[in-house]
């Protein structure tokens, strides 16, 4: 039993939706069950649409004939006209959205957002999953909701891992005895019947759900680079794959912001030693990185880069001590507000964070941490991260820089930084 993951950018048109069937056409191991995100840039454009309709914009009604548009044409260009269930199938699966926003928004917002954002990979699988059929590939679709069992915390819903299992095996090992299985990334569904999602890009994270539950032998998650790099080709001129990666170092590496994997995604994996596999949908026959429990070090240092930092500097305001209690309620107001600590620094009497600017969220929690203490900042930053650094890649990324806030360990260096021209 094998997992593989697709996510938007290698079915953003009909040509994309062609490779992913030949790539699944291709794999002869046995059983797979595939899991897919929404199409192209559609949960964008689906979040355009959840706030269109919470605002009551009268461009609604035109964001959502967009994006189905986006699809028809799509399975047009597949079908070529010919008659198929998928035509119907993602019509009524477009009502229920047209339900949703004929009335006003007085439901809860999270709430919406799950019921329309999930929309996009209702739809992208129902597309897959007939077009594998259409070219010869036995394929049932399967929906994530029934199997992914998550509490009631809409837009981060949190996954009730016995029942998950339990789901899984009853009904959906049998499914996959004799056919490919075609089912959703990013979203699961509760006792009620609702539907919840994952955060944030939490496709590869419900692949590696599956893939847990089912004891598979390997998940590959299928990118549009040849593997794991080293750095972000659009801050390096220059990158090398990375051939091999520990568990330890993937969980380190999305903790620090790489983008390849979604940082929830290696731990269910490395707790029952499943192998995950990055490869490039691009060159499927490439050898792509395998992420293992063999704990090797990375053969190159990596570098990681986040843009849009705020570094916030507390202090008490008798200049006594940052101690425990002030720890604990500093933490507190950075959990209401849900901003998530990049790097930290604490000293006898400061305690310094780079969090990411988020439009608005910044000044709610340094108004409520203004209450209790003095509060500075700086915007506009950068936040770069490098694993297994030395003197020679720390004057690589600081060019040009001055750092404001610098933490290192043996084999990690965070430095917040600040264009040093930059008036």
């Amino acid at each position: 039993m094998d997992i593989f993951k697709f996510g938007g950018a290698s079915i953003k048109n009909a040509d994309g939706v062609r490779n992913v069937a030949n790539i699944i056409r291709d794999y002869k191991k046995g059983n797979l069950l595939v899991v897919v995100s929404a199409m192209g840039k559609i949960t964008n454009r689906l979040e355009d649409l959840n706030d269109a309709f919470l605002s009551q914009s009268e461009d609604t009604h035109n964001i959502f004939e967009e994006i189905k548009l986006f699809h028809f044409s799509i399975i047009e260009e597949l079908f070529k006209g010919k008659p198929n269930p998928v035509f119907d199938d993602v019509a009524n699966t477009f009502v229920e959205i047209e339900w949703l926003i004929e009335d006003e928004a007085d439901e809860n917002a999270e709430y919406i957002y799950d019921q329309i954002v999930s929309i996009g990979e209702v739809v992208s699988t129902k597309i897959i999953a007939a077009w594998l059929n259409e070219t010869g590939s036995k394929t049932l679709w399967a929906d994530a909701r029934n199997y992914i069992q998550t509490d009631n915390t809409y837009k981060e819903g949190k996954v009730d891992w016995a029942k998950t299992n339990q789901t899984i095996q009853k009904d959906l090992v049998p499914l996959l005895a004799d056919q490919i299985v075609v089912t959703q990334g990013f979203i699961g569904g509760t006792s009620e019947n609702y539907t919840t999602t994952l955060g944030r890009e939490g496709s590869d994270y419900s692949a590696a759900i599956f893939a847990s539950c089912l004891d598979a032998a390997a998940l590959t998650i299928w990118k549009d680079v040849p593997g794991v790099l080293n750095a972000d080709p659009k801050w390096f001129d220059e990158t090398e794959k990375i051939a091999q990666l520990s568990y330890h170092d993937a969980i380190e590496l999305t903790y620090y912001g790489a983008t390849v994997i979604h940082p929830k995604t290696i731990k269910p994996l490395q707790n029952k030693g499943i192998p995950l596999f990055v490869r490039s949908f691009i060159e499927p026959k490439g050898s792509g990185t395998a992420i293992t429990k063999d704990n090797n070090p990375l053969p190159v240092p990596s570098f990681i880069f986040k843009v849009n930092q705020a570094l916030v500097s507390i202090f008490p305001k008798d200049y006594s001590f940052i101690i425990e209690e002030n720890l604990s309620n500093i933490f507190e107001l950075f959990h209401k507000h849900k901003i998530k600590i990049n790097t930290m620094l604490n000293s006898a009497i400061s305690f310094s964070v780079s969090v990411d600017d988020h439009a608005g969220q910044i000044e709610k929690l340094i108004n409520d941490l203004s209450g209790e203490f003095t509060v500075k900042y700086n915007k506009g930053l950068e936040l770069v991260t490098i694993r297994y650094y030395n003197q020679q890649t720390i004057d690589r990324v600081t060019i040009d820089k001055d750092i404001l806030l610098e933490v290192k360990s043996r084999h990690t260096c965070q430095m917040v930084m600040k264009n040093r021209y930059l008036t």
